[in-house]
């Protein structure tokens, strides 16, 4: 009975968002996302919890068959010591070795880029979702908007 019990919690995944990149959506095309685990110190973990991320101008590269994210500002915790963590440092992410060459191949080769989109903790684990992206151009991005003006428009024509 108790042993059922525990499987039905642990299979229930708690997925809380901490932050998303909103702009990714708009300045870029998505083609494809990964999640991918985060190694990080506990006061960031801790400013996580708290909400304190920002995803604004951040990007991931891949280095010597490792991927780090880049600008991603994760705020001090205020209840630290001395001891705090730079709120700029560049963090490794965890992605299984295929995926790793996969994302090597396309962003190297085809002019993709790699986004971060959204942090959040999944089973007390902070994760990030990482998008292969290709930039768009202002034209493009003008068009985004014509059809969501075009959207809500057609939405307020059914309500009324």
């Amino acid at each position: 009975m108790i042993k059922s019990t525990m499987n039905s919690i642990m299979e229930t995944t708690h997925n809380k968002t901490v932050t998303e990149n909103r702009k990714a959506r708009y300045n870029y095309y998505i083609e494809d996302t990964y999640e991918a685990g985060m190694v990080l110190l506990g006061t960031e973990v801790k400013s996580l919890r708290l909400g304190r991320a920002n995803l604004k101008d951040s990007y991931a590269k891949i280095r010597g068959g490792e991927v780090f994210v880049y600008q991603m500002h994760i705020g001090p915790y205020p209840y630290a010591n001395y001891e705090n963590h730079d709120p700029l440092r560049r963090r490794k992410l965890l992605l299984h070795k295929h995926e790793i060459k996969k994302l090597y191949g396309k962003v190297n080769e085809m002019g993709f880029s790699l986004i971060p989109l959204k942090v959040y903790f999944k089973n007390g684990k902070a994760k990030i979702t990482l998008a292969l992206a290709r930039g768009k151009r202002k034209y493009d991005k003008r068009e985004t908007i014509r059809r969501r003006d075009e959207k809500r428009e057609l939405e307020r024509g059914k309500r009324g």
